[in-house]
């Protein structure tokens, strides 16, 4: 497999720290509101990346954060009158529902950096140590002109850089380019104990902190969007190569934005939207198949037409699954028929495809494309004179694939809205009483809600129109 590492600037071969075992860390979110239609992106994609790994037989330690504490969250809880933490609990329950209904599995652990301030002194403490911190009152920056490789992520150079301190920054810093790691505690906020005084943390060591701690001083992939490169990834080096001494991470991956109607996302235009805004207009499953729809790295254009496109595309994946089910309760044969085996390597053929999109650079769009070569071969090749073999072969294959982008999750019983399945159901009586303007009736009612019965040997077939 090849990935495009950010710091590398090219593709490169993918070769694990530790053979057969992957670490790989995602940025999650800041749990002070809904996560927005940009953020899902990388939930999802990266949800992509692990799933694919551990269909090549990896075994992934997956970590996604939460940051559950920090200046948004702190004046969101003011405002509400309740304290952070109970604004973060709340939000974090908020993260899963959307997350799961898109289909992003849990993380093998999620972090909260509230849970981890030991860890998080502890660092700070060895770059104190070490000469490349420094104390202001209660306060600790980190110097970035004691870490030579400071800018080698994002190709900048020091002296051209502006502080990247996410909180407020202070006038006691030795350089604009500084940061900080501990922020001493100002009237009405949550603070810790520390060895320079109450205070809690910047929002860049927590995460140095968090990855560290469960995955070790060196790991092999840390992945976020694209804005997170500079300053957020870019502390993240310094802290963490400073205080261990090592390499902090082999790949660096991140996606492209996601822009809303062909202009970048933003609540002054109007079209920022969250995903629970989005869900309550579209499937869920129809948004996750727009967001693989183009490569990672590529930018993205949210529209409703593309959503609309992602419905009808996956729709073709469920009548295909559909109609394989089908097929299974209606074929015989434990062996191959004669001539079948040519359509088994067409088959083998495609998930080969598949395999090598998902190899290059995680290139999901190569990788459907692949999947809906499937989708035609069992829509003009695989029928009711079918062995049962190659019914189950085709299922199998489909089931598989698509379980690598998360898709075709909803199971065969919830695929037909129970007011079609009555419908057919006393069109099937219909026609056993032999009441045929009846069925022709409940045919022409079923087809005006979406959806076409074919009367077929076995028994009728439904699909969606």
């Amino acid at each position: 497999m090849k990935v495009f590492n950010t710091m590398s600037r090219k593709k490169e071969d993918f070769v694990p720290i530790h053979e057969g075992k992957v670490g790989i860390y995602a940025c999650g979110p800041t749990v002070y509101d809904y996560f927005h239609i940009g953020n899902a992106r990388p939930f999802v994609v990266f949800d992509v990346l692990r799933r694919y790994l551990e269909y090549t037989g990896y075994d992934v330690t997956f970590v996604q954060n939460f940051t559950d504490i920090d200046d948004k969250m702190i004046a969101r809880a003011n405002e509400e009158g309740i304290t952070v933490k109970e604004l973060g609990d709340r939000f974090i329950e908020e993260y899963f529902k959307d997350a799961t209904a898109l289909g992003v599995r849990p993380a093998t652990v999620h972090p909260r950096a509230t849970e981890h301030i030991k860890e998080i002194i502890d660092i700070v403490q060895k770059l104190i140590d070490k000469g490349i911190a420094y104390q202001v009152g209660s306060d600790v920056y980190y110097d970035t002109s004691k870490f030579s490789g400071y800018g080698k992520l994002s190709g900048q150079n020091l002296e051209d850089l502006e502080s990247g301190a996410r909180v407020g920054v202070g006038d006691d810093k030795r350089s604009p380019a500084d940061f900080v790691l501990w922020k001493g505690q100002k009237p009405g906020e949550p603070a810790w104990e520390s060895p320079w005084g109450m205070g809690r943390p910047g929002w860049h060591i927590e995460c140095s902190a968090m990855s560290t701690t469960y995955l070790g001083e060196a790991f092999d992939i840390h992945c976020g969007g694209q804005d997170l490169i500079f300053p957020h990834h870019e502390n993240e080096i310094a802290q963490s190569e400073g205080a261990f001494g090592k390499s902090f991470v082999k790949y660096w991956m991140h996606n492209g934005f996601l822009n809303v109607d062909d202009q970048k996302m933003s609540k002054s235009l109007g079209n920022f939207f969250t995903v629970r805004d989005i869900l309550n207009e579209y499937e869920a499953e129809d948004v996750r198949m727009f967001l693989l729809s183009a490569h990672y790295r590529s930018p993205l254009n949210f529209s409703r037409e593309m959503i609309q496109q992602a419905h009808a595309s996956l729709s073709r994946l469920y009548v295909a699954r559909d109609k394989l089910i089908f097929l299974q309760g209606h074929t015989k044969g434990d062996e191959l028929l004669p001539g079948e085996e040519a359509t088994v390597e067409a088959i083998n053929g495609y998930v080969l495809k598949f395999n090598a999109g998902m190899e290059d650079d995680l290139n999901t769009a190569e990788a459907m494309g692949a999947l809906f070569e499937l989708v035609y071969l069992i829509n003009t090749d695989i029928s009711d004179k079918s062995g049962k073999k190659l019914v189950d072969t085709a299922l199998e294959t489909l089931l598989r694939l698509a379980d690598v982008l998360g898709l075709l999750m909803k199971k065969p019983e919830d695929s037909l809205p129970e007011d079609i399945q009555k419908l057919v159901d006393e069109r099937k009586q219909a026609r056993l009483d032999k009441n045929w303007a009846l069925s022709d009736s409940l045919r022409e009612q079923i087809k005006e809600k979406g959806y076409l019965v074919e009367d077929t040997k076995s028994g009728q077939k439904v699909t969606k129109a």
